[in-house]
């Protein structure tokens, strides 16, 4: 498998099985814009990525891996465009896709944090690097619960799969670019964000992906904090 085409539908065959579409030759037709798709299928078939079961395409093992590769690169790239350069990440993401070289994407993933998910919430496939916790290269984005009293940082991303918990911190504004600082940790986490002290639990805040910094600043007088999740603002002179 030599062109950018043959990964195009192995690509987009694994999209369709996210959506339980069964991958044919009409649904590939239908939902992607790769031109004579039989001749692809042919080649791919040939090169041992997929087979045929009647009008049904299957992976090989050998065509499983290259598309979860595929789609885990592009996922990476998207997170890395859009969480540290700001940018349009879904054209960037389409040639870094293309990279073959594993390494480079398992260092940048750990860098990100292992994140789990892409900017559109589409699940990011695990590599080696995240199912053995991997931490060789000092991470820039952790988790707002590994941060000390007394550091601050950026919003790189937030993770949940609990809509509520999801509407509940994009409620207090935290999101990405907002600056954090961390107060306290117990015996509940204490931040502040935009001039408003918020206490979180711990699942919430385990859930906050942070860029890490290491400046510290000097702690400010504690206001009432009214319970999990409730504001208390403290005056400007």
């Amino acid at each position: 498998m030599k062109t950018d085409v043959n990964e195009e539908f192995i690509e987009l065959m694994w999209l369709l099985r996210e959506k339980d579409i069964t991958p044919t030759v009409a649904e590939i037709i239908k939902h992607g814009t790769i031109r004579q798709p039989e001749k692809v299928l042919t080649l791919l078939e040939s090169d041992g990525f997929i087979t045929l079961d009647g009008p049904k395409i299957l992976f090989t093992p050998a065509g499983e891996e290259r598309a979860r590769q595929l789609i885990r690169s592009h996922r990476i790239a998207e997170r890395l465009i859009y969480d540290v350069l700001g940018g349009e990440f879904e054209s960037g993401a389409c040639e870094f896709e293309h990279i073959t070289n594993i390494g480079l994407v398992e260092a940048i993933c750990t860098m990100l944090g292992h994140p789990r998910e892409c900017p559109h919430g589409f699940p990011i496939p695990g590599g080696e690097c995240c199912s053995s916790s991997a931490d060789t290269v000092r991470r820039s984005v952790i988790p707002l619960t590994d941060m000390d009293p007394g550091q601050s940082g950026i919003v790189a991303y937030v993770y949940s799969k609990n809509d509520q918990q999801l509407h509940i911190i994009e409620g207090l504004q935290i999101k990405p670019g907002a600056v954090i600082k961390l107060h306290q940790k117990h015996p509940t986490f204490v931040i502040e964000v935009e001039d408003a002290h918020i206490a979180l639990d711990n699942d919430i805040a385990g859930n906050i992906q942070v860029w890490r910094s290491t400046r510290k600043f000097v702690p400010v007088e504690h206001k009432h904090v009214d319970g999990q999740g409730r504001r208390s603002r403290r005056r400007r002179s």
